[in-house]
């Protein structure tokens, strides 16, 4: 048979989470200052790095075992390192309490930062309002972690169709307007969780969902399946304990029948190794390179110096220093903070102040899952595998050039002041901070500069000081855009033109309304049809109105409006709706020795003439009305030309029929025509 093609994963081997576990080990063992060097169970998932270190003196203790080691290591001294998988909120109090109780033992905590992503999402939603949904393995240490941290109501579920099972039996499993948070063990299967979320989701819309597996998995599960699906072998390397490995193997066997499931390169059989024409290698996030390498040249010697390049590449750029700009990929995102994925054994993470000054941006609307982030590294700990980063600072330094040129072109920017300080207030336009002087806000004079703060304003350079220093002005920018609406605003003014807009003052001969930036006045003439004492009778500032252009002044900018319409001509108005012989329902205003005056509508009344009151001779009106009255009337007579009109209630009495002659209505038809004799 033809010589077997080998193809390794592009990323095989530990995770920067065991990396970060098992260098922080290395670290303690070769300082030599004599302290014993134990972790609290298996720093890591696997059997043949687990008997290395036990072979150079580390102590691989259970938690009811520390006890003991503690005080018979005493007087060496003693360094604990938690695992990667993280440990149960318990124990981690109880260690910090035997570390105060004794100086010779110290804690080193190596929880993989993702697991502790997680740790803290549990706290914070154990609240009494939200029940935890887990998607793992029970008993697992990862596992046992988390649900450690939220005491509330908590279910685990191995699989997708676990879940679904257990929301189709008891579709209220979260309780009574409880609020369900969905994540998973970093080692979960990606297809799966996709799943879970679509069943929970589907239930429970306003669930909390948190993509909590690592990217590492993630990437390694894809490159799996891929890898598989060309390959008549498969091999996958890592400890039996492993929930990582294990999720491997099982994806691997789905897609290629010959998968093998080994931890040394010894188990490999000879049969395995020549059978094939094509042969994967994956391996778990807590597998050495050393054993990776031994599998690889067991199955073909020249593919030695290959794995070694690969393995470079796996560490290129693994090292950061303050100062680089790096980027990388996202892999969860809160509001506080993003987590990012460098590529080199490092996590980045970007806090929300050093994305945005504006503090009301939220992360989780503009960042997801695999998005592509540069971004400036602050400060980098090896010890923690974490990098500080702040993307603001790239964006700012892009943006540096354009907004510093604005000072030279005059070019308008536009940004949201962020916050008032001593002086004036603080504006951010693309990541960079401008300084605005309070003369220069447009705020009056000893005004609240808190005012604005929130509001997306536009504005121009002023003045360059330095690197990185900046000098704005709101007010120049409002200056000259007034200028320019009033220019137009002449522009385009003529007679009987309409405008709409507030009343921004009144005086006692009228009232001033803004047009669109140019001010204009309606006399108190003009406001009414009737007679006032006052603008105040009719209008008050704020109120908006539409007026229109009697006359102008271009050369004064003085403007003279007109309110009162002939649409709104109560004359109009009663002309238009009124006819002689009509009925109307009227208001008596006003007595005189010689008839009674009405409101017919608002601005218009008539007279009722005495001798049109009532059907009987009367001395006086008030013997029959009173003022506040209101009656029926009908309308006799209206001179259009002196606007003057006669109403009659008279009219209508004449016209109801005499009670003599109602009660002849009244009597059957039969009975009128009954014979004589029968009357």
């Amino acid at each position: 048979m033809s010589k077997t093609e080998v193809l390794l994963a592009q990323k095989a081997g530990f995770c920067f989470g065991v990396r970060r576990a098992t260098k922080r080990l290395e670290e303690l063992l070769e300082g030599s200052d004599g302290r014993t060097v134990a972790t609290l169970g298996p720093l890591i998932h696997n059997d043949a790095y687990l008997d290395r270190i036990r072979e150079r003196g580390v102590r691989i203790v259970s938690f009811e075992e520390l006890e003991d080691l503690i005080r018979s290591e005493s007087g060496r001294g003693l360094v604990l390192l938690t695992r990667a998988h993280g440990i149960p909120a318990e124990q981690e109090t109880e260690l910090s309490r035997r570390c105060a109780e004794n100086p010779g033992f110290c804690v080193e905590d190596c929880t993989c930062p993702y697991v502790s992503k997680i740790h803290k999402i549990a706290q914070e939603y154990d609240d009494g309002s939200h029940v935890l949904f887990l998607m793992g393995k029970a008993g697992h240490p990862e596992t046992e972690g988390i649900l450690s941290r939220f005491k509330g109501r908590k279910y685990v579920f191995p699989d997708s169709d676990a879940l679904s099972k257990a929301l189709s039996e008891d579709p209220g499993i979260a309780g009574e307007n409880a609020i369900p948070v969905l994540a998973a063990q970093t080692t979960f299967r990606a297809d799966e969780w996709e799943n879970a979320k679509k069943i929970l989701q589907k239930l429970y819309t306003k669930s909390l969902v948190f993509d909590t597996i690592c990217n590492v998995t993630d990437f390694n599960q894809q490159q799996a399946e891929a890898l598989s699906g060309v390959c008549d072998g498969m091999i996958v390397i890592g400890g039996k304990e492993s929930s990582n490995t294990a999720k491997l193997f099982q994806i691997c066997k789905e897609h290629c029948a010959d998968t093998v499931w080994i931890e040394r390169a010894s188990e490999l059989d000879e049969a395995f190794r020549t059978s094939h024409a094509k042969v994967g290698i994956v391996a778990g996030a807590s597998t050495p390179d050393d054993l990776i390498e031994e599998v690889v040249e067991t199955m073909d010697q020249n593919q030695t110096e290959n794995f070694g390049e690969m393995l470079d590449a796996q560490q290129e750029g693994a090292t950061l220093n303050t100062g680089d700009v790096v980027t990388g990929t996202v892999e969860y995102v809160t509001d506080a903070e993003i987590t990012v994925d460098l590529g080199a054994g490092v996590t980045g993470i970007i806090k929300a102040d050093q994305v945005s000054d504006d503090p009301s941006v939220k992360l989780t609307e503009q960042f997801k899952r695999g998005d592509k982030v540069e971004a400036f590294v602050i400060r980098v700990s090896d010890i923690e595998g974490v990098a500080e980063l702040s993307k603001k600072r790239v964006d700012s330094d892009k943006e540096w050039n354009a907004i510093s040129g604005a000072a030279e072109s005059g070019e308008v920017l536009e940004g949201k002041v962020v916050s008032a300080v001593k002086g004036g207030v603080i504006v951010s336009v693309s990541a960079n901070q401008i300084f605005v002087p309070a003369s220069q806000t447009g705020v009056p004079k000893d005004g609240d500069l808190n005012s604005i703060v929130g509001n997306t304003v536009r504005l121009k350079i002023i003045e360059v000081k330095g690197r990185k220093k900046l000098v704005g002005s709101i007010s120049r920018v409002q200056r000259e855009e007034r200028r320019a609406r009033e220019a137009a605003f002449w522009d385009s003014i003529e007679e009987g033109k309409f405008y709409t807009g507030p009343v921004k003052s009144m005086t006692s001969y009228g009232a001033f309304v803004d047009l669109g930036g140019v001010d204009g006045m309606v006399h108190m003439t003009e406001l009414s049809w009737k007679r006032i004492k006052s603008p105040a009778d009719v209008l008050k500032v704020g109120d908006v109105i539409t007026v229109f252009v009697k006359s102008f002044d271009r050369e004064k900018k003085r403007i003279s409006l007109g309110y009162k319409t002939e649409e709104t001509n109560p004359w109009t108005i009663f002309t238009t709706n009124y006819n002689v012989g009509d009925v109307a329902t009227v208001k008596i205003v006003n007595m005189m020795p010689f008839g009674a005056f009405a409101d017919i509508i608002d601005g218009v009344d008539g007279l009722i003439h005495i001798s049109q009151i009532s059907a009987k001779r009367i001395a006086r009106p008030q013997d029959v009305l009173a003022i506040g009255q209101t009656v029926d009337v009908k309308i006799i007579d209206i001179d259009y030309e002196k606007r003057k009109i006669s109403l009659s209630i008279k009219a209508l009495l004449e016209a109801e029929p005499a009670p003599e002659e109602a009660a002849q209505e009244e009597t059957p038809a039969e009975e009128a025509e009954a014979p004589a004799e029968e009357q």
